[in-house]
């Protein structure tokens, strides 16, 4: 079993969803006592919040890059990035590492592809909704990638910041969930992509009528297939 790396806190609600759905897949796949080995770098939110409301891309880039040479030098023989949001500097980490970088868009688009659906919701933080570095490679995978209008992107925002990011979660706020993500569907979605690793506290399948796709989720899922590959390829 390969040598998971974690970069987590961004935030740590959604961090240790990471841990526990990573070790519970290493348990359902190999039974018995087994779990994942792994390496968690965590780092402290509130800084790395500063730097996306500051537009300081570069400088979030080069701590979490900090962050990916630090696992590998624990012994991380792959990386995992925590968050859909900060794979705009993804680029930056995996220059940084000579390991592989596992890509969160990538795990979502195959899963997508694999279940036939094409126009796709997309639902995150506004930086993942509104920037390219996510839809374009959603885009460039085959997919037709829908967002909801300018008022829900900034409601679906506001809610992982104020609210999920801090573990609150609140029935009022399912609901707006429930009612941008019905809008989508009326603009021709056939599934939605909750493109936040937070947004699976708030809402699951049961709050939409076409499939959701946990990115969170399907980022663990990727990982532990690379960590069980005998190629590790």
């Amino acid at each position: 079993m390969k040598v998971i790396g974690l970069i987590g806190g961004m935030s740590w609600e959604s961090t240790a969803l990471y841990y526990q759905w990573i070790n519970q897949q290493v348990k359902h796949q190999l039974g018995g006592l087994h779990s994942a080995r792994l390496v968690l770098w965590s780092v402290d939110f509130q800084q790395i919040e500063r730097l996306q409301v500051a537009g300081q891309w570069q400088e979030a880039g080069e701590l979490l890059a900090e962050a990916g040479r630090h696992l590998e030098a624990a012994g991380a023989e792959m990386v995992v990035l925590c968050t859909n949001t900060m794979h705009k500097v993804a680029p930056q980490i995996a220059g940084a590492i000579t390991i592989p970088f596992i890509h969160i868009a990538d795990a979502t688009a195959n899963a997508l592809l694999k279940a036939g659906a094409r126009n796709v919701g997309l639902l995150g933080t506004r930086f993942t909704m509104e920037q390219d570095f996510y839809r374009a490679r959603l885009v460039e995978a085959g997919l037709n990638v829908l967002v909801p209008e300018e008022d829900d992107r900034a409601q679906v925002h506001r809610i992982i910041y104020d609210e999920l990011c801090l573990g609150d979660i609140r029935d009022a706020s399912r609901q707006i969930y429930r009612e941008v993500m019905q809008r989508l569907v009326d603009k021709g979605a056939d599934a939605i992509i909750m493109g936040c690793t937070e947004i699976t506290l708030l809402v699951n399948q049961q709050d939409a009528r076409v499939p959701l796709f946990d990115t969170t989720r399907l980022h663990a899922d990727a990982a532990v297939a690379f960590a069980l590959s005998k190629t590790g390829s």
